[in-house]
């Protein structure tokens, strides 16, 4: 059991203003170390960050820690115990990689805002009120009923003025806790929040990695309430899990998606690096050929082939020409598995933390993810 670390002038444990987590200065390996110098200038400076997030923040670099499921239960039972209004933020690019199984037991009666976040990598002919009322859509489909659903994009400050304005209408006498799975950008969130009504820009840490924010992190709002920002919950099955952090870039898009359209000819593939793979196995269509779109990060390179040669061009060239991930990566992602899937309307076949492909009806498709990641079929987005 590593000690906790107090202030001179108080008995009160210290705890790491990017992540949340309790400073502790006599375990190198455990979460929310800080060497005792750090804790002093922190104190000084009034910015006192673990090693972990000092690390992070100052050199990009990620120090594994991990929680218990017991920490994650614990904290979630504080959610449900709470008179708060939940504001769930969910990925749009990674949509249903991002949904909460079963949240309504993790709120119990708390009202929820939904918010969907990184609006800005979708493409901008989408119209943001018919991506509004699909992403209502796809959360009653999940049995949710938020008050109110808003896009917004974090990262640059797009529309988070408007989302201030709903939380103003709807929290009533209530705290505010802003919850989400790891990698939907909710520490963004509360930093713009932070900047606008403090001027402090980018307090707490965030990062592209999962599990960032280590323990809830209370930030005054008005005199008698707090916005907490609690951790990211873990979906094991995320994309980003199975990456290295060189192979983030690749899977995690940071500007607007171009669509990459292709016109399949009979049966053949399309390879997205070595991370995942799409196989046109039939399709009802007078064309000779049918035409699939691909939104995925713009750098992920994407090859196409013949389905018949599909599983001898992958042990060719996983690696190397299909990458990510890298030779020496590749040993540690679990082989691809394969889901089949028929439409019967226009639909996005979604390789969940990756992007999806879109296809034409009454069509027979497969698509492949590293055993253990998500795919799914789902009625068109775009």
């Amino acid at each position: 059991m590593s000690e906790e670390t107090t202030s001179s002038e108080s008995t009160e444990p210290l705890y790491c203003i990017g992540c949340g987590a309790k400073i502790q200065t006599t375990d190198p390996q455990a979460v929310g170390y800080t060497p005792q110098s750090a804790v002093k200038k922190g104190l000084e400076s009034g910015e006192l960050y673990c090693q972990r997030c000092f690390r992070l923040r100052h050199y990009n670099e990620i120090v594994p820690v991990s929680l218990t499921d017991d920490d994650f239960r614990r904290l979630l039972a504080q959610i449900r115990d709470a008179n708060a209004l939940i504001v769930y933020v969910v990925d749009i690019f990674d949509f249903n990689g991002s949904m909460i199984p079963g949240l309504h037991r993790f709120v119990g009666e708390n009202p929820i805002l939904l918010v969907g976040n990184k609006e800005d990598v979708l493409p901008r002919s989408l119209k943001r009120s018919k991506l509004t009322d699909w992403v209502r859509q796809q959360a009653n489909a999940n049995g949710l009923r938020p008050l109110a659903t808003t896009l917004l994009s974090a990262k640059n400050g797009r529309d988070v003025d408007d989302l201030l304005e709903l939380i103003d209408k709807y929290r009533g006498d209530r705290d505010v806790y802003v919850v989400g799975v790891t990698n939907v950008g909710k520490s963004t969130l509360i930093n713009q929040i932070l900047k606008r009504n403090s001027g402090v820009a980018d307090l707490i840490t965030t990062s592209r990695f999962p599990g960032t924010t280590l323990d809830k992190i209370e930030i005054p709002l008005g005199e008698d309430h707090v916005l907490v920002d609690t951790p990211g919950i873990i979906h094991p099955e995320q994309m980003a899990h199975f990456l290295s952090a060189g192979a983030l870039k690749y899977v995690a898009p940071q500007k607007e998606i171009k669509p990459r359209v292709y016109q399949l000819e009979g049966e053949q593939t399309l390879f997205m690096g070595a991370v995942a793979r799409f196989d046109l196995l039939s399709a009802a269509t007078e064309k000779r050929s049918t035409g699939v779109s691909a939104y995925f990060e713009n750098n992920l390179m994407i090859h196409r082939t013949k389905l018949a040669h599909a599983d001898d061009f992958y042990k060719a060239h996983a690696g190397e020409l299909l990458t990510p991930p890298t030779q020496d990566e590749l040993r540690d992602l679990p082989e691809l598995t394969r889901h089949e899937f028929h439409t019967t309307e226009k639909s996005d076949v979604v390789i969940e933390g990756l992007g999806w492909v879109t296809v034409p009806e009454n069509a027979t498709v497969a698509g492949w993810a590293p055993k253990g990641v998500n795919v799914l079929l789902r009625r068109a987005m775009i």
